[in-house]
């Protein structure tokens, strides 16, 4: 989710014809930071046996998406505040600087602003970076994204495993990932999509092949009765999410959206009139 936004941001910029270049923060050892982030000389410590170009360099003109950008130790804060005010970055082993001209987009799921807070996060850091602030809802806020992000990630998929065609999702499919949680946001859909790539047949994913995890959910017995109640308005509302989701991918096509759903376009428009759906 974050990175699929930061890579429409760069497509959308005056950068787009340069290189985008992702990294977890995360996921770099303390000891390598520097090195994955300036490069380094040949000889410039034990085990660099060649240059390395870092991932400033590797994004110069383009942009580098910091994903994560919280989990960095202090003593990176600092050198990378000092690149963002300089544009200028010295490999390892080095005596010479180099400049750099590189766009930063930086992501995190912990709130920096407690990070300054805990003493965690730099203040001046902080400042530098958060320019323009985009909040972007969790996946199981935003149902209606569910069709376009399943197309693009199956066309993702497909060009990745080398498919001859681009997999279709069963309607039952679509009702079953509609109703699923994500925990693990648009990450754990990639991998249960990728899953069912391997079971699925004739280039088709049912419900079945999605192999999703029961949903456990705790039983409150004053509310059994009025949530059984509600059921019908329940329904209704998932009817009315569905239907949209299907509308809006296509643009609002009618006819389109009534194949999407599997059902006749007259099907669809009782409904639309039911649900009040312009």
């Amino acid at each position: 989710g974050k990175e699929l936004a930061a890579k429409l941001i760069h497509r959308l910029s005056v950068r787009r014809t340069a290189s985008f270049v992702a990294i977890n923060c995360g996921a770099i050892p303390s000891e390598l930071m520097e090195s994955e982030f300036f490069g380094h000389k040949k000889g410039a410590f034990t085990g660099a046996v060649y240059d390395k170009t870092g991932l400033f360099e590797q994004a110069n003109g383009g942009t580098l998406f910091l994903d994560e950008v919280a989990d960095l130790p202090l003593a990176m804060q600092v050198k990378l505040l000092r690149v963002l005010q300089e544009k200028k970055i010295r490999p390892i082993g080095s005596h010479s600087e180099k400049q750099v001209d590189v766009r930063v987009l930086c992501a995190t799921h912990k709130d920096l602003a407690d990070k300054v807070k805990e003493g965690e996060f730099r203040e001046d850091l902080f400042y530098r970076l958060n320019v323009i602030e985009l909040v972007i809802p969790p996946l199981r806020e935003r149902r209606a994204d569910l069709p376009l992000l399943i197309e693009v990630i199956l066309q993702r998929l497909a060009k990745k495993n080398q498919l001859t065609a681009i997999p279709k999702l069963s309607q039952d499919a679509l009702f079953a990932l509609s109703d699923y949680p994500f925990d693990g946001n648009i990450r754990e859909l990639e991998n249960i999509l990728e899953r069912a790539l391997t079971w699925m047949e004739q280039g088709v994913i049912t419900e079945s092949d999605l192999m999703l995890q029961p949903v456990k959910k705790a039983v409150n017995t004053e509310t059994a009765l009025t949530e059984q109640q509600n059921l019908e308005h329940h329904l209704e509302l998932e009817e009315r999410q569905l239907i949209e989701a299907a509308l809006e991918s296509v643009r609002w096509n009618k006819t389109k959206a009534a194949k999407k759903l599997g059902i006749s376009f007259r099907a669809l428009r009782y409904r639309l009139k039911k649900l009040g759906i312009d």
